[in-house]
């Protein structure tokens, strides 16, 4: 069947915006100083322990040994230092940064901006610090698989483990840590939206339309339902001031779409999960909430395929979008699936609010109990 919209080689109707194959668990050779560089940033007590370490390592030469390397990653491996350059950039407050401007110098280690220019190359992807990036690569079956499973079905039926850690080994999960799971299950529950939102592309408003309208709400009722069943084991995990001033940091690369979790409709670019996009590029709500300069500057996390079958998605489904203002079944069906949206992202902003609230006292906690 040949669809309206050019597929890029990872369709994300197969697989949404998740990687194809499980994340790189460990990385080898001079990558492990990587590795664990990303791990200790991670779990660093604050900002300034964070960019020590990354002194630390540009004073010992792994920075630039590792620079000189880039070029020999291939694509998966690639995308797993990416992430992990991405966990080091937020941990240490640099996540608005453009590793090539030359005013980034003044804020961040030359020798770290130096590598992450090299990966954001090797990527063709300039600003990958955001939410997804460190969700969707980070998240892998806490048991290997005796077959090879796509990563977006494993996150439906499986027990998921970090690959990068944002609060100790020997502590439990940290609020970022449940909110990125909850961004990469998000994401694999979501497939189904990726599939109907082509479907609607390619037909446009026929007499098919309500139904997969229709479809389309009770799947974004199913997410919210998700989410809301996030929210409790979100409450209740630990959360301390740096991991809170990372997602600060990483709303503020939004570039000015509001505070964190503010609003249901005022998500900042680099907390924006990829599925809600896909929604919203069907919709067209996202067409009016920022504008075309806006839509780019809230797709510019995401990888040059991704973005492309998003732009691909606001075009093809423009004739929809014109239900708006029509009468009958399909004109409501249109107004609901909007609707059921709005309250989707309302549920994920709740999240977002929650990771960055300081940790419930235990008097608390034991009244819960």
């Amino acid at each position: 069947m040949t669809t309206a919209i050019e597929t890029a080689p990872q369709d994300p109707r197969l697989h949404g915006f998740l990687p194809p194959r499980t994340p790189v668990r460990t990385m080898i050779g001079t990558w492990v100083r990587l590795d664990a560089l990303a791990a200790e940033a991670a779990a660093a007590a604050d900002r300034d322990a964070a960019r020590e370490l990354v002194e630390r390592a540009a004073r010992d030469g792994d920075l630039a040994a590792l620079r000189v390397r880039v070029s020999r990653l291939s694509p998966r491996n690639a995308e797993a230092a990416g992430m992990r350059v991405a966990v080091i950039a937020a941990a240490c407050g640099w996540a608005h940064l453009d590793p090539d401007a030359p005013a980034s110098g003044q804020d961040a280690d030359a020798a770290f901006l130096d590598l992450w220019a090299a990966v954001a190359h090797r990527l063709d992807r300039p600003h990958f610090v955001a939410l997804p990036t460190l969700a969707l690569l980070n998240w892998g079956p806490a048991r290997k698989p005796r077959r090879q499973i796509p990563i977006d079905q494993l996150a439906r039926t499986e027990e998921l483990v970090p690959v990068v850690r944002w609060s100790a080994d020997e502590q439990r999960l940290s609020r970022l840590d449940h909110l990125m799971l909850a961004a990469t299950r998000l994401e694999a529950h979501g497939i189904w939206l990726f599939r109907l939102a082509d479907t609607l592309a390619e037909d446009g408003p026929q007499a098919a339309t309500a139904t997969a309208l229709r479809r389309l709400t009770r799947i974004q009722h199913t997410l919210r339902a998700q989410l809301h069943a996030e929210q409790s084991t979100l409450e209740l995990a630990p959360s301390t001031p740096q991991q809170r001033a990372v997602l600060t940091a990483l709303a503020a690369d939004g570039r000015g779409h509001g505070p964190v979790g503010r609003s249901g409709t005022g998500l900042p670019g680099a907390l924006e999960p990829p599925v809600l996009q896909a929604a919203e590029a069907v919709l067209g709500m996202g067409a009016r909430r920022l504008g075309e300069g806006g839509r780019q500057l809230v797709r510019r996390h995401l990888p040059a395929p991704q973005r492309a079958w998003l732009t691909a998605m606001d075009r093809h489904c423009a004739p929809v979008r014109t239900l708006a203002h029509r009468g009958g079944s399909a004109s409501m069906a249109y107004r609901e699936a909007q609707e059921s949206l709005i309250a989707l992202r309302h549920a994920y902003a709740g999240l977002l609010r929650t990771a960055a609230e300081p940790q419930v006292p235990a008097a608390r906690l034991g009244a819960a109990a």
